[in-house]
């Protein structure tokens, strides 16, 4: 299993954990995961990791209509998408460091 499996698992693992779990560092956590997640992208997956956090940024919030578990079903959809948010920034930071090299 590559590295950058083995952070995926545990960012994901993360998203569900912090939406039971009030560490006080729940954002910190997510980032920290998502940015070292978003290092280990390729190139050609960079897009649609960063249409996949916007589309969870704006939906994630519709999940709590559901009766009894929706509060928990958007709390993980939102770390998730802040995992992919992070994961973007780095992805998209990457990217213009490989366009400014010469």
């Amino acid at each position: 299993m590559s590295t950058a499996k083995i952070i995926w698992i545990v960012g994901a693992l993360a998203a569900i954990a912090l939406a039971f779990v009030d560490t006080g560092y729940d954002a910190a956590i997510i980032a920290v995961l998502g940015a070292a997640g978003g290092f280990f992208v390729d190139k050609e997956h960079r897009t649609g990791l960063i249409v996949a956090a916007i589309f969870l940024a704006a939906g994630s919030a519709s999940w709590g209509a559901i009766p009894a578990v929706g509060g928990y079903l958007s709390a993980i959809w939102s770390s998730y998408g802040g995992l992919l948010a992070a994961a973007s920034l780095m992805a998209i930071a990457r990217t213009t460091v490989s366009r400014l090299k010469p």
